[in-house]
């Protein structure tokens, strides 16, 4: 038995000896398991629902010698948002580090997991910045790691063999990815949690403000999601992590999908059934706080472009980004 991330059963997390002896007595509950998993037994395999831990097969299939057998879809119940938030937290803060830039979706998984913190970005960036007044005002423990110009051209070099497409903004949010996977490694734990997936989720995007058709929006970008897993975990493996994510648990996808996409923004803000339910967690002015992408909030795309002007590409960083593909992301530059 191999097991890539973690299963649950029925709301409770498996032990490996738990997953062992239902494999062996009840092999036909693998259909039911939840959680982030990729797993092969006797010749056969599993991956989890939305597939969020990549692998060689579908998303939520079962097979066995090479042929789909099952899929896998955990009997979930219906619950109010905030209940399947808590509840997604929960199972998932057995262990870990939560990756923290003090923004609404990553201050209330922190706040509910309560586990140690991690932020990331480079001498006074927002994300850093940022992360340390949210932490302190809501009494989190929150490791804070400066980058550096060099950290991020490690990063570039790495990620660029593994990310299926290095758009600017792929590269951009893979290699902030893989600063922080690595300095979770460093810290000593290989489970990340993290709050991808809200804005996809709740329509916490600018163009969902002035979007026709939000439901549509929604579905196309809920759709992006497994390529986005995809990128996200094969970096992540490179320091020997993986991602946890609440928000595209079972739980909270359902809970989701019951509030009328008309309900996403209000009064010109995303995502606000998530910062109504984060309202009562922690301070409004966090839950309601708008804050930059990743990628720039780190100040990890601006280096990225400065790396590409460096090198003789003023105005193109995808030219840039294409020569490094082209010699395996391992050429000196």
């Amino acid at each position: 038995m191999d097991l890539r991330g973690w299963i649950e059963l029925d709301g409770k997390q498996l032990s490996p000896g738990e997953l062992g002896e239902i494999l062996i007595s009840a092999p036909h509950s693998v259909a039911r398991f939840g959680g982030e998993f990729l797993l092969s037994w006797d010749g056969c395999m599993a991956r989890d629902h939305f597939g969020i831990m990549p692998g060689p097969i579908p998303a939520g299939t079962i097979t066995c010698n090479g042929r789909e057998t099952g899929k896998v879809l955990p009997p979930v119940p219906d619950l109010p948002l905030e209940d399947a938030i808590i509840a997604a937290v929960r199972i998932r803060s057995t262990e870990g580090i939560c990756a923290f830039s003090g923004g609404v979706d990553s201050a209330l998984v922190a706040h509910l997991a309560q586990r140690p913190c991690l932020a990331i970005g480079l001498a006074g960036s927002h994300d850093l910045g940022r992360a340390r007044h949210a932490a302190e005002a809501m009494g989190l423990s929150c490791a804070y790691i400066t980058i550096t110009r060099d950290d991020v051209r490690e990063g570039l070099s790495a990620v660029i063999p593994v990310i299926p497409e290095p758009t600017p903004v792929n590269t951009a949010i893979a290699v902030t990815q893989y600063l922080i996977t690595r300095a979770a490694r460093e810290l000593g734990h290989e489970r990340v949690i993290a709050g991808q997936g809200a804005d996809e989720l709740f329509g916490g995007y600018a163009r969902y403000r002035s979007c026709t058709d939000t439901a549509l929006l929604l579905a196309r970008d809920f759709a992006g999601l497994p390529a986005q897993a995809e990128r996200d975990q094969s970096v992540a493996a490179l320091n020997g992590t993986f991602l946890s994510l609440p928000y595209l648990d079972v739980r909270v996808v359902r809970a989701a999908r019951l509030i009328p996409a008309g309900e996403m923004v209000c009064s010109g803000v995303g995502k606000w059934p998530l910062r109504d339910v984060a309202s009562r967690h922690i301070p409004a002015e966090i839950a309601f706080y708008g804050k930059k992408a990743m990628q720039y909030g780190t100040g990890v795309a601006a280096v990225l472009r400065q790396l590409a002007r460096d090198n003789g590409y003023k105005r193109s960083l995808q030219g840039y980004l294409d020569q490094i593909s082209m010699t395996g992301g391992g050429a000196e530059w």
